[in-house]
């Protein structure tokens, strides 16, 4: 029998070893220090005590050394396949055990024993460890296999550029991916259980949308690419949506799978694709072909009465000199704000659009009366008319505007789109900034024009155009001091043709440089037969001013005609400040290195600004003739302004020249305001360069002539009226028109004293008398006034011209 120190031995190692899972459990998660403490208690030090009990059993004799060696084997084998997964506790067990064998004997054998258990579980452990590295290797190879398809739909999940979803069969949600929770800003877990419907603003889908999501869950049948709104608070966010039925292995249903998509960038391009198709990019009003939309809408509906409209066809005046002067992005910049102008003026009356360019169109989709057009009108080119603010830049333009009603105009869209089209030409022809309702008669006038500037083409080719002399009179010694050539054109048909008429042609046609160049040389041809100390001016326009080749064309038709530089004065208008401020000054400066003399033209009528007259070098200043007229009226300004301008040219070391002084009143106003030039019918209308040249032969002192005091301001036109005399009619056309009389074409020889009724407007009739008569036109005076309303404009010109009779009622009318 053991020893009793053997029984504690062996009884000790068995308690110990049955406190080897505890050990495991209590240390498995800590670290190093602590796994090596667990290893020594719960492997080393039980098995060393069974080692040592065995080994002190065998020495006292209880049991053979054979048969103790064999134990001990015995229990190394059980130890090292008990734990072949742990090769270190296989080492630490070998060790345990044999160590002390050597421990109570001191023996070789145990000894050898040790070493031969040591390699043992070297080796042992070794393969252990290959085997463990190699099975873990198998085991995540595995698990990535099972894993991958689960990883890469994680992945794709948080790329955001899909989801997915799937419900039991009440449509309750069993799985949602996080990042839809996340858009949601709802937690994940809240979720689940909640119906799929939650997850989207149905109310704000669409009736459609949110019939088609409910009536296919509750018909169990797949969809594809739905879009439905997020239920996301003060974000707009649209998903594309599929889903389909799931059945279990007995065709059960148990709910519904599927997957979501982000649409918001899809549905924003395809709104803004929508947008640019029916809206301009650029001032975000309608589109040509969203009010084209409108009006045929309009004109072919179902009930006659809804037929009723009118439309407003817009052009902006000045702005091509916009364009010219200051460049594309200024006038972008412009147009916008004119938008801007026009959405206010109009408001919900009627719809605004642009058609492209400086060209907008209002749909007014309602019976209105004409007066009420009128007055529309009217507050557009005033809205418009004011200045604009464009990089610093003050812009003043102008808007005229052309009117046509339905179905009193025309009943399809083409025929009421041509008819205002042709009212914009005539207002444009009456001289801008104003409206005209359309009129039968506007087909031939727009016809007229058409010919007239093919007419002018022909005139320009064949040489037809002729240069007008006007005098300039100097105040101090009351002779010529030079002319200003003016454009003329005698049309072998029709006679002479007023430069208003053919002038804006040109410029439309972009005829306009050809005959200025050709001015500019034939004017220096002229200027060479004349005195020396005549001068000369040319006009010169926006467009030519734009040109880079100004000043060689200019250098080249003076040395050409072989004249002093300073003789040539070119006009040029305020509008070329509207451009480059490098560029304008680059252009007076090439202009002054030639040697000519600069003069500001028209001043006061346009973008007038003290700013440029400080650094641009004009050697005069022009005075507009809108000043001259009326400024000996009783409670007129003109006077004060003039002697303003005056005192400011003297101060800057500048001439200055009052443009259409016609009366004796006039030129003595004129004269004691301290103008320095003086130039008008009062002294002498536009000469042939013969009839000029004869009157520079003689004295140059010039002699004024006219009468003494000066008429009501009038205003060129071209207004088609009708005149009664003693019941029989004819038809005439207003030329030009003041407050006090008209003069009016049409009529061969009237005796002077005549009395007429004039029909100026459909609603509006004025006796007039006739006091002078020459060939087809006559002065007229009015038997009372005509009234103006409180921005200057004759009230009886505001209303649709009369209808003019045709021939055959003219013969009945008579």
């Amino acid at each position: 029998m053991p020893s009793m120190s053997t029984w504690a031995l062996l009884g000790f190692s068995l308690l110990m070893a049955m406190q080897l899972h505890r050990v495991y459990d209590h240390v498995a998660e800590r670290g190093v220090v602590a796994q090596g403490v667990g290893l020594a208690i719960g492997v080393m030090l039980p098995l060393f005590a069974l080692g040592l009990g065995i080994s002190n059993w065998a020495s006292n004799g209880g049991i053979s050394w054979d048969v103790a060696l064999a134990g001990i084997l015995s229990l190394s084998a059980i130890a090292t396949a008990y734990m072949r997964r742990q090769p270190i506790a296989i080492f630490a067990a070998q060790f345990a055990i044999w160590s002390a064998t050597v421990f109570a004997l001191g023996a070789l054998v145990g000894v050898i024993g040790l070493l031969v258990a040591s390699a043992i579980a070297v080796l042992v452990s070794r393969e252990q460890l290959i085997e463990q590295r190699e099975e873990r290797e198998r085991l995540e190879a595995q698990d990535r296999v099972q894993t991958r398809a689960r990883d890469i739909l994680s992945d794709y999940e948080e790329t955001g550029q899909g989801w997915f979803w799937e419900t039991d069969r009440r449509s309750l949600l069993t799985y949602v991916s996080p990042p839809v929770a996340k858009a949601l800003r709802r937690n994940p877990e809240r979720l689940i259980g909640q119906p799929l419907t939650c997850l989207f603003d149905l109310n704000d889908t669409g009736d459609e949308g949110e019939r088609t999501l409910m009536f296919h869950l509750s018909a169990r049948s797949a969809f594809a690419e739905l879009p439905v709104r997020a239920a996301i608070n003060n974000e707009e966010r649209w998903w594309s949506v599929s889903g389909r039925p799931i059945f279990d292995q007995f065709e059960n249903f148990v709910g519904f799978r599927g997957s979501g998509t982000d649409l918001t960038e899809r549905k924003r391009s395809q709104e803004q694709a929508t947008r640019l198709a029916r809206y301009d990019a650029l001032t975000g009003l309608a589109n040509r072909l969203q009010m084209s939309q409108a009006l045929e809408k309009i004109l072919t509906s179902y009930s006659e009465a809804s037929r009723n409209c009118a439309i407003l066809l817009l052009d902006l005046d000045r702005f091509k000199q916009v364009n010219d002067t200051m460049g594309h992005p200024a006038g972008d910049a412009l147009l916008k704000q004119v938008a801007q102008r026009l959405e206010r003026a109009v408001g919900k009356l009627g719809q605004v659009g642009r058609l492209g360019g400086d060209e907008f169109k209002v749909i007014v989709p309602a019976k209105v009366a004409e007066s009420d057009l009128a007055g529309l009108g009217r507050e557009i080119i005033h809205s418009l008319s004011q200045p604009y603010s464009i990089d610093g830049q003050r812009v003043v333009i102008g808007a005229s505007v052309g009117i046509a009603i339905a179905p009193d105009h025309g009943r399809s869209s083409e025929e009421l789109i041509r008819n205002a089209d042709l009212a914009l030409y005539a207002a444009k022809d009456g001289g801008r900034g104003r409206y005209h309702f359309y009129s039968e008669d506007l087909h031939a006038e727009a016809e007229a024009k058409a010919k007239l500037e093919e007419d002018l083409r022909d005139a320009v080719a064949n040489g037809e155009l002729e240069l007008h002399y006007q005098p300039v009179v100097a105040m101090a010694t009351n002779k010529i001091s030079g002319f200003e050539a003016l454009l003329r054109w005698q049309h072998p048909v029709k006679g002479w043709i007023s430069p208003e008429r053919f002038v804006g042609i040109a410029e439309d046609s972009g005829l306009i440089q050809q005959i200025g160049e050709w001015a500019l040389r034939q004017a220096c041809r002229d200027l060479a037969q004349w005195p020396e100390e005549v001068r000369v001016a040319v006009n010169v326009s926006p467009v030519q001013f734009s040109n880079p080749q100004l000043p060689t064309i200019v250098a080249n038709a003076i040395a050409a005609a072989g004249v002093r530089s300073s003789r040539l004065e070119l006009e040029i208008t305020e509008s070329v400040f509207l451009g480059d401020d490098e560029g304008t000054d680059a252009m007076f400066a090439n202009l002054k290195a030639i040697g000519v003399r600069l003069a500001l033209d028209d001043f006061g009528t346009g973008y007038s600004s003290l700013g440029y007259l400080k650094k641009a070098p004009f050697d005069k200043i022009k005075i507009d003739q809108s000043f001259v007229r009326g400024m000996t009226e009783k409670g007129s300004r003109n006077a004060a302004i003039i002697s303003s301008i005056t005192s400011l040219a003297q101060s800057l070391g500048m001439d200055t020249t009052a443009e259409g002084v016609e009366t004796h009143d006039e030129l003595e106003l004129i004269r004691a305001h301290g103008c320095s030039h003086v130039q008008g019918f009062i002294y002498d209308r536009a000469l042939t360069f013969d009839v000029a040249t004869s009157r520079l032969a003689g004295d140059l002192t010039a002699i004024a002539k006219g009468p003494k005091c000066s008429r009501s301001p009038r205003q060129k036109m071209l207004r088609k009226v009708v005149l009664d005399h003693g019941g029989h009619i004819y038809n005439g056309t207003v030329r030009n028109l003041s407050v006090t009389g008209a003069m009016i074409e049409g009529l061969w020889n009237v005796p002077v004293g005549t009395e007429f009724q004039l029909q100026l407007a459909q609603d509006f009739t004025v006796g007039i008398r006739v006091i002078w008569a020459l060939d087809d036109r006559m002065g007229v005076e009015f038997a009372n006034p005509l009234q103006k309303d409180k921005d200057g404009n004759i009230t009886a010109l505001q209303g649709a011209p009369p209808k003019q009779l045709e021939p055959e009622e003219l013969k009945k009318a008579s």
